[in-house]
């Protein structure tokens, strides 16, 4: 138990087998355990039973006098790997040093628990192993060519009295380094060095046993990287206990030097060549290779699009195998010249021909089963081809057809192809239109795409008037083969500047498809006409230089303008009245409009009675008439007319042109009538939840007096939520004139009941007042006035100033029901618990208790006590 939830001290399983001069190394390391992250660490040694201290992590004077000289020369020394483990390296170990080993650990936890030290049996056995190479010279350099094959032998033997497996690697120097090859491991498994994978499954290098423990490492197909230095590197391997292998040394030999001579070249004529479109391209691959005897040639044309390119990213155009064997290509052929030539003919090249071709050549040689073994292979470097355009030879004029002299005038352009020479029935001709705006400094604007067209004749809208394009306010055709047209067909100012066309000259390859092979520009053509500000006169003119209240008003408005063409004219009547409304509180009323198709509209005349009771109409083109019947004294204020100009636009459509106002006409009443005043009261303006709040509002009158019947108001009362008179106001109700009574929905349960009292008093009651009915509340009265010619006449509204409702709720009607409910409650099941406890302890839980009757007397016995 100890042990397993203790400090835990561990060295390997042992015994450990090592061979003599070599060097060892044992660890040791410490885990569970407290204290500091950083343990020390003791070891000593013992041949049979006492134990001798070797050395310390961190006591110097721990080495025993005989290792002493040992481990101040560093033949013996610790290392540590990490806080809590140290490898023990002994240098050239002798079998002196065959014993046990016991690595301890000074304790740093608080209670001692676990293991502090654990040793290891090392065996020391005498070197058996012998590596040697070949002992023939011829062996050591070898000189071969590119494709050859090659063959090395090493031999390794061990008499070690263990049982011992041997590991044997073929390597390779590359730079400094070494590189390995292939290996029979310890196992007895073959394992290919990195890079040599798909050499060793093809069979192209292999390693064979042979008599008299020789391995054998064979190469074929050698290539330029398999030049160098080869050793053989063997090592030897014992199985521990613990069933690991362990390798106990490794012995290396070098075997020879091998040189390989590079046996072909593939070269051009030509380096970098130029051809026009439609010619032939001719290019020849020359072949060099110092290999006699028999063999034949593959030869691969690729082309691509970059220098850079790999074979992978390449096309692939034509090849030809060993057995002379051409790949079939309609425009591309490839012929034999002689043994060591190859000619590309590429017939009618295209554009998109130019670029980079080269060529791959592989040497193939029979073998002795009569098959063919590809034995070098080169890359020519790349040519640099480049295809010349044929590109035709024409002009491009541009002239206006239309030009416009005002706003919303048609502009057409046309763009013509002359001087066309050189052109093929594979050429067609496609248009561009640019625009570009006339600034008022030196600077040069940017152009702008209007519209273009593909190799399709597409039209393809730019975007700058592309809603006028989808819309057709801008038209582009192809009135003949060699002429393009602009029009617009309603130019705005917008629209003035310089326009210039481009053509475009295609050419189909040999896929069917176009590329554009030149563009002529035209020189540019200025579309401006002169323009003056447009100019508005409004004359307004009363036709009646005095009138009363109940007669017509009415009044003209002549209009006259410049610099627009072909104008019509839109109307607005307006009114500023001196007193406040209600529906406007700025002060301007829009009355009655007739636009500029002669169609009437009434704005924010909202009075039902008087419906048809303003008229606007036109007179003459430039004049028209404004009438007002049946004039209220609420009427009086500055009339004016607000006219509109408007041009005809694009596509039938109006324009804005400009706005002009007239001079104000006045109508102003003289009359000595009453002066109305109102006011709001309340008996009891705080009241409790449930109650019912009765609020007055009362007119009264100042100056000429008036008989009842010749007096009528409109009565409206609104209240605000608030205290601070914040919020909007919200109408409750409204009596009109003729006694009708409107209420306004509402949400409470509270109701409303509005009514006359007398012929200047109105009262207001709210039943069954709530939360939500306080705030501040006034009423708005609008008198009306029975004239002397027997018209009523309506005066402007009064408002009055508002009275606060405040609604409190009742404590004692609220809590009067529940109180008497609850103590009720409470009485009756006090009383009904009274019963059930005397019921249970009369009957339920008697029970007859008998005791020694005791005397009584003031003091105790001794024995009692």
């Amino acid at each position: 138990l100890a042990f397993c939830s203790g400090r835990i001290v561990r060295v390997p399983k042992g015994p450990l087998i090592r061979v003599v001069g070599t060097e060892v190394a044992i660890p040791c390391s410490v885990s569970d355990y407290d204290g500091p992250s950083e343990q020390n660490f003791d070891w000593e040694f013992s041949r049979e039973a006492d134990f001798v201290r070797i050395v310390s992590t961190w006591d110097s004077t721990f080495t025993s006098e005989e290792y002493q000289k040992r481990v101040g020369r560093g033949d013996i020394k610790l290392r540590r790997s990490s806080n809590d483990a140290v490898e023990l390296v002994i240098r050239n170990i002798q079998p002196a040093d065959q014993g046990r080993y016991k690595c301890s650990t000074p304790s740093t936890d608080a209670t001692v628990q676990g293991n502090y030290d654990a040793e290891v049996q090392v065996k020391v056995i005498s070197d058996g192993l012998s590596v040697s190479g070949s002992k023939a010279r011829s062996l050591t350099s070898l000189r071969l060519s590119e494709g050859d094959s090659f063959k090395l032998h090493c031999s390794a033997i061990t008499t070690s009295p263990e049982h011992t497996h041997l590991h044997v690697t073929w390597q390779i120097r590359s730079g400094s380094s070494w590189q390995d090859i292939l290996s029979l491991t310890h196992e007895g498994k073959f394992q290919p060095g990195p890079g040599y994978e798909e050499r060793y499954r093809s069979g192209d290098i292999r390693l064979d046993t042979g008599a008299n423990d020789t391995y054998r490492l064979s190469v074929s197909q050698a290539s330029s990287a398999d030049g160098g230095a080869y050793r053989c590197l063997v090592s030897e391997w014992v199985r521990g206990s613990d069933g690991s292998w362990q390798k106990i040394q490794d012995k290396s030999v070098e075997i020879a030097t091998v040189s390989i001579q590079r046996t072909g070249e593939c070269s051009w004529w030509a380096v970098n060549v130029s051809v026009t479109e439609r010619d032939s391209l001719d290019l020849t691959c020359n072949i060099t290779t110092d290999r006699s005897g028999i063999f034949q040639t593959e030869v691969m044309w690729y082309f691509s699009a970059s220098p850079d390119d790999t074979l992978s990213d390449a096309q692939l155009l034509l090849s030809m195998d060993h057995d002379s064997v051409v790949s079939y290509s309609t425009l591309i052929s490839l012929s034999h010249v002689d043994r060591n030539s190859y000619r590309l003919l590429v017939r009618d090249v295209d554009v998109e021909d130019s670029g980079y071709y080269f060529c791959e050549a592989a040497i193939w040689v029979p073998l002795h089963n009569g098959s063919w073994h590809k034995v070098v292979e080169r890359t020519s470097a790349p040519v640099s081809v480049v295809v010349t355009a044929l590109e035709p030879d024409y002009d491009v004029f541009l002239n206006t057809s239309k030009t416009p002299k005002f706003s919303d005038d048609p502009t057409e352009l046309s763009c013509r192809i002359t001087n066309v020479q050189d052109t093929e029935a594979n050429i067609r001709f496609t248009v561009s239109w640019y625009y570009r705006q006339h600034l008022p400094s030196d600077d040069v604007a940017a152009e702008e795409l209007l519209a273009s067209m593909d190799a399709d004749w597409t039209l393809l809208p730019g975007d700058r008037g592309r809603e006028r394009i989808q819309n057709g306010e801008i038209i582009f055709s192809k009135k003949s083969a060699d002429t393009f047209s602009l029009r617009i067909q309603w130019t705005s100012e917008s629209d003035r500047g310089d326009y210039f066309c481009v053509i475009s000259a295609w050419s189909r390859h040999r896929n069917n498809s176009w590329v554009k092979s030149k563009d002529v520009t035209s020189a540019s053509v200025n579309i401006f006409w002169a323009t003056q500000d447009y100019t508005l006169t409004v004359e307004a003119v009363k036709l009646k230089p005095f009138f009363v209240a109940g007669h017509t008003f009415e009044m003209t408005c002549k209009v006259s303008s410049k610099n627009i063409k072909t104008p019509r004219y839109s109307v607005l009547i307006t009114a500023e009245k001196p007193f406040t409304d209600q529906s406007n509180p700025n002060g301007t009323t829009r009355i009655i409009s007739l636009n500029q198709d002669s169609v009437v509209r009434l704005e924010d005349w909202t009075d039902q009675t008087r419906v048809d009771g303003v008229v606007l109409e036109k007179v003459q083109e430039n004049e028209f008439r404004y009438r007002m019947y049946q004039t209220q004294i609420s009427d009086a204020g500055l009339y004016r007319c607000v006219v509109t100009a408007w041009s005809p636009g694009g596509g039938g459509m109006w324009r804005e042109a400009v706005n002009g106002l007239s001079n104000p006409i006045q109508i102003d009443f003289q009359t000595s009538g009453p002066v109305f005043n109102v006011s709001v009261h309340s008996d009891s303006p705080t009241i409790y939840q449930g109650e019912v709040a009765d609020l007055l509002c009362i007119v009264t009158t100042e100056g000429m007096p008036l008989e009842p019947d010749d007096m009528s108001f409109d009565v409206s009362w609104f209240a605000v939520r608030s205290f601070a008179l914040d919020r909007e106001p919200v109408l409750l109700a409204s009596l009109d004139r003729r006694g009708i009574v409107t209420q306004s929905r509402r949400n409470g349960s509270s109701d409303l009941s509005l009514e006359r009292i007398s012929p200047l008093e109105f009262r207001l009651r709210v039943h069954g007042c709530e939360d939500h009915d306080f705030g501040n509340h006034y009423c708005v009265v609008t008198p009306w006035v029975r004239s002397a010619t027997g018209m009523w006449q309506r005066e402007p509204d009064i408002k009055a100033k508002p009275i606060f409702l405040s609604v409190k709720m009742d404590v004692l009607n609220a809590f009067k029901y529940p109180l008497l409910i609850g103590i009720g409650l409470a009485t009756v099941i006090g009383l009904l618990s009274c019963l059930i406890g005397y019921c249970s302890s009369r009957w339920c839980c008697k029970k007859e208790v008998q005791e020694t009757r005791r005397e009584r007397r003031r003091l105790m016995s001794m024995e009692m006590d």
